[in-house]
């Protein structure tokens, strides 16, 4: 039971980071994406072939998370003039290609066989190959990203990034530059999405193509749209009952094949009573207020006194 349970630590805190990830694009900048497992793909991707080739972790995840930045580049440039629906299906698009990639660059990624064997994390010589001292790992991890997340978005950028979401057309007629601002929120979502799949690549130690696919990327949607768009702490909360409810299922020790038809109408039903009762999602804007909200509060109650 307490392996199971640092099980679920670990992996709570790795689609955590993915979660605050695709928040900073969809929540609070209104980006819907569909595409982002392919940054999370090619995070887990370059650390586990540098790490087989015997790179260092640190230096192979950070590698990750770069090469997520430049393929998120492209994403940027070719999407940024792109809104609505029409965005949606071109990052839906791009996850496809970078999936196939996975599939059929079989010299590199060894294609639907996948890759075995990759080593755990190696720290100051000391192998985190326990459960512990890899949930301490990803809860480090997951509580720096959590803290610049949370700076990022009380900083005037993180205003600017709301504005852009409420009102595309007001932010650009006050001289702001939209475009420059989506391409380095893209950026932002696709290193830390590169952070992530390299942790999950060091803890599952095998990966395939099957576990990037749009699946994933729809569950990450579900994720922040759970907790509460426009809420880093939303995203946690969506990511612990999105990682739950299969180790629930797990436990009661049911058929796979029925268990996976079940987790997924859980998924459609408590989506569903969402949308009716929760709109704004558990944690949703309107029940989290940032501290510079109060402190701009404070200061409108002063001048009307």
């Amino acid at each position: 039971m307490t392996q199971m349970i640092f099980h679920l630590i670990i992996l709570v805190a790795i689609y955590g980071i993915l979660a605050i990830s695709l928040n900073i694009i969809v929540g609070y900048t209104g980006l819907f994406s569909l595409g982002h497992a392919a940054f999370f793909g090619i995070g887990a991707y370059t650390s586990a072939i540098l790490s087989l080739a015997g790179v260092s972790f640190w230096a192979a995840m950070f590698a990750g998370g770069i090469l997520s930045v430049l393929v998120g580049l492209l994403v940027g440039f070719s999407t940024v003039n792109l809104q609505g629906d029409y965005f949606c299906i071109a990052t839906l698009a791009c996850g496809q290609v970078m999936n196939a990639v996975f599939t059929n660059w079989m010299s590199l990624t060894r294609g639907p066989d996948g890759l075995p064997g990759i080593p755990s994390p190696r720290i100051f010589g000391y192998t985190l190959s326990s459960l512990p001292s890899f949930a301490l790992l990803t809860l480090i991890i997951l509580g720096i990203v959590l803290f610049l997340t949370q700076r990022l978005s009380w900083s005037p950028f993180g205003r600017l990034m709301l504005g852009i979401r409420e009102d595309t057309i007001a932010a650009e007629s006050i001289g702001k530059n939209v475009s420059n601002v989506k391409i380095q929120v893209i950026l932002a979502g696709a290193f830390l999405a590169g952070i992530a799949g390299s942790l999950f690549a060091s803890y599952i130690s095998y990966i395939n193509p099957g576990d990037f696919d749009i699946n994933l990327s729809i569950l990450i949607l579900l994720m922040v749209v759970l907790g509460g768009m426009g809420n880093n702490y939303g995203s946690l909360v969506g990511a612990f009952a999105m990682v739950l409810i299969p180790t629930v299922l797990l436990l009661a020790g049911l058929p796979s094949a029925f268990s996976g038809a079940l987790q997924e109408l859980i998924y459609g039903l408590a989506l569903i009573a969402l949308m009716l009762f929760r709109p704004r999602g558990l944690l949703g804007e309107s029940h989290f207020i940032s501290r510079s909200d109060r402190v701009e509060e404070r200061e409108t109650r002063a001048a009307s006194d």
